[in-house]
């Protein structure tokens, strides 16, 4: 990603996008801030938030006719926020002491013939940014029209201890008459000259010629004039638009002597409409604080309750409902910054791949932004740029990737036509998940599409490359792919048919020119067998079923086919379903895609937390996965499958059934394609000797978050006890031994007991240790 695409995704995040009242106000004034300053009572910070951005603030905060008030969103909720009101409140208070920055002197020197407001706010920015000004009148008073204005509303004291500051800054006034001829004012050495419209002594300078709206320049190259009437839509002159006019021509005079282009980067320059969406669904609506001296205005505290109705508009469409994003503090223009940062200055750094790697690719951010904004394309992005510049930490994905290793591996990857026959129709493809968590499950499953599909349904075990592609491995990915489409070109490219959601995802997007249909489609479309129906399923009576939030995984979140036939088939199996309040398309994460749990497991148990508690109903789903995480964060959820095929052995209460540990899921694929070689193709399997092991449950949960297997355990064990290179601590009899398969090594702590190997602790890393040389 360049200069050029940061700045095109920056763009795309609304949140840094100026709300209504300070796009709306011609001098961007940051009302937001101001009015919380208020409500906090902290009368000097909104002071100086004034002073930051309005020229001469104690007059035009209590003249200004408040543009902002007209687009505030708390309008329909009680009454737009009094900010003229908070403003003059404001100003009322002691001006504190604002430090000024002193400016270089610059070699240019200006003019400005008038006197109005307009006037001086050009003669004030240019005196800011270190230019001389001249300032010509005919005498008249400095402030012209504001000595007009009721006392009671701007002070006369107030105007002259305001336009001091003009003095501090070395103004120098000239009261003399300028002709109608400017060419004067540059023979004498002067490098711009401003012209005040309003004034009847310097308006004639004009020639009667309109200035142009953006720059406020007129034909006479180096001349610029205003106020322009009408630029609000109204043919009137407002002192906020005097303002932002005079402030306008003062860049533009700047721009003129440094000879820049005059309107490059000006296009949000005065009032426009705002980008940022506000959500206001659930905020109560509060009646505007009424002053009770309607002269004076509002004391103090009546302006804190005023200020305290403030909505502090914002969007975070994306970080509300994503605890990924609110946990790193930020929202996604941030995140592209330090994305950006990542990849092109500090080239990997610890926090941010953290930050790039827990993301869960799940895409819902894209759904609730009004711009949609995609996370997931940028973390994405972000994984595939680290792989291939080999700077993606080893850790983040190792155990995922080794674990679709073994499911492409001989040990469980099978791709057969059905038995008896010699060609395939369709195939079955239950992905690696269903077949780890319930492989009893995949093989009635198959039954019932042979006996109720086609008799020519073949099946395929393999993974989609899901692992992969999350990782950001784009060799792995296409490696997966093409083994893939190898084997289904093998099968005569048949139709397949899937039951895992993120196996649909990866095939429409890597092999479109496979016809695909979801498993929920076909029995949706297919008559189930009157066993299966009116709460009755594989020959066992269900009785009723008692409602049950419905948890759609985040990959069929644009299958809308798919969620209408889980929802008729849960109807048709007398299942009555309550809608999360986050469903269907904008269905939550379960925490495993986008491998957040093997990069940031922390992370994945806050998403599964905060799924679990949007019902205090059981959980239904269709997703292997969702339900084995759901389950672990302790959540009674059933898999729709364990109503249509729940088998003999199946328990009772199938939301109790337990979580499906690593070791085990490993395990139940290998079985899976031992039992079906066995059963369908009559190819019995090789008993394998495998040594029994024991640990307590505490062990066997530690090894599940470590994400050690069984079989590494076993291999340590073996390593050990077939080479003798293991140590022995005398205080307890323990033995520990080493192995290192591939990258990375295990460590187990073991006790050789009656009924095979106590297991007391085991650990990993990817340091290799090394025996110094003699």
């Amino acid at each position: 990603m360049d200069q050029k695409e940061l700045r095109q995704v920056e763009k795309q995040c609304i949140q840094e996008e100026a709300p209504a009242c300070q796009s709306t106000c011609p001098l961007h004034m940051d009302v937001r801030t101001f009015v919380r300053q208020i409500s906090l009572g902290r009368f000097d910070d909104a002071w100086k938030t004034l002073a930051r951005t309005l020229p001469f603030p104690g007059i035009l905060s209590r003249i200004c006719d408040h543009p902002c008030e007209t687009h505030c969103l708390r309008e329909e909720l009680g009454g737009a926020i009094a900010i003229g009101a908070l403003e003059r409140a404001c100003v009322h208070q002691p001006k504190p002491r604002i430090r000024t920055i002193p400016i270089p002197k610059k070699n240019h020197t200006m003019a400005v013939v008038g006197e109005n407001f307009n006037a001086l706010v050009t003669a004030l920015d240019l005196l800011k940014k270190g230019y001389g000004v001249t300032l010509f009148t005919t005498g008249n008073q400095l402030g012209g029209t504001l000595w007009k204005i009721d006392e009671r509303l701007l002070p006369k004291g107030v105007i002259q201890e305001e336009l001091a500051i003009l003095d501090t800054l070395g103004l120098k006034i000239e009261t003399q008459r300028i002709d109608n001829n400017v060419s004067d004012l540059f023979q004498a050495g002067f490098s711009a000259v401003y012209i005040d419209l309003c004034s009847p002594d310097a308006a004639p300078l004009a020639q009667g010629k309109r200035p142009t709206e953006r720059t406020f320049a007129l034909e006479h190259a180096g001349v610029f004039a205003g106020p322009v009437p009408g630029l609000d839509g109204q043919n009137r002159i407002s002192p906020i638009d005097q303002a932002f006019q005079g402030r306008a021509a003062a860049l533009s005079m700047e721009r003129y002597v440094q000879k820049v282009n005059p309107i490059e980067g000006r296009d949000d320059e005065g009032p426009y409409p705002s980008r940022l969406f506000t959500n206001l669904e659930g905020i109560t609506p509060l009646a505007k604080m009424p002053a009770n001296n309607k002269t004076a205005g509002y004391t103090l505290e009546e302006a804190k309750v005023e200020a305290n109705r403030c909505i502090q508009c914002q969007c975070l469409e994306c970080v509300k409902v994503c605890p990924y994003l609110a946990h790193f503090k930020g929202y996604p223009r941030k995140y592209a910054r330090e994305i950006y940062n990542n990849a092109t200055i500090v080239l990997g750094n610890h926090a941010a791949n953290a930050m790039i790697n827990s993301c869960s690719l799940c895409g819902l951010c894209t759904e609730v932004c009004p711009e949609n904004f995609s996370m997931a394309d940028l973390c994405l992005g972000a994984r595939r740029d680290l792989v291939e510049r080999n700077k993606m930490p080893v850790s983040a994905h190792w155990f995922a990737l080794e674990d679709m290793a073994f499911s492409n591996s001989k040990q469980f990857m099978l791709a057969r036509h059905a038995p008896g026959r010699e060609a395939s129709e369709f195939v079955f493809f239950p992905g690696c998940q269903l077949a780890g968590s319930n492989p009893e499950q995949v093989i009635q499953t198959y039954a019932f599409l042979r006996n109720n599909r086609s008799q020519n349904t073949g099946l395929m075990l393999q993974c989609c490359s899901a692992p992969a592609y999350w990782a950001g491995d784009q060799p792995r990915t296409e490696t997966a792919i093409a083994l893939i489409e190898t084997n289904w070109q093998q099968l005569g490219k048949p139709e397949m048919i899937l039951a895992c959601s993120s196996c649909m995802e990866m095939f429409k997007q890597y092999l479109p020119q496979i016809k695909v249909t979801s498993l929920w489609e076909i029995m949706d479309r297919g008559n189930l067998p009157d066993q299966m129906l009116g709460g009755v399923s594989g020959g066992k009576v269900l009785g009723t079923i008692p409602a049950m939030a419905l948890h759609d995984p985040c990959t069929t979140r644009n299958e809308p086919r798919v969620h209408e036939a889980v929802r008729s088939l849960a109807a048709k199996l007398n299942i009555p379903i309550q809608e999360l309040e986050l469903s269907r398309t904008n269905t939550e994460c379960c925490g495993f895609g986008g491998l957040m749990e093997n990069a940031n497991p922390e992370m994945a148990k806050k998403q599964i937390e905060q799924r679990r508690l949007e019902s205090d109903l059981d959980f239904l789903t269709y997703c292997a996965m969702c339900r084995n995480q759901l389950r672990g964060a302790d959540k009674r959820t059933v898999h729709i499958l364990d109503y249509l095929f729940p088998g003999k052995e199946s328990p009772e209460d199938p939301a109790a059934r337990p979580r499906t540990g690593l070791s085990e899921s490993r395990k139940n694929r290998e079985r899976l394609k031992t039992d079906l070689l066995d059963r369908l193709w009559n190819q019995p399997p090789i008993e394998k000797d495998l040594f029994p092991l024991c640990m307590t449950h505490e062990i066997k949960t530690t090894l599940e978050q470590r994400r050690i297997l069984n079989q590494d355990i076993r291999a340590a064990i073996a390593h050990g006890e077939g080479t003798g290179k293991k140590m022995l601590n005398i205080d307890n009899g323990h033995f520990l031994v080493s192995h290192r398969p591939s990258m990375v090594t295990f460590w187990v702590e073991y006790s050789v007991v009656d009924t095979g190997y106590q297991v007391h602790n085991s650990y990993c890393h990817r340091m290799q240790v090394t025996r110094e040389r003699q």
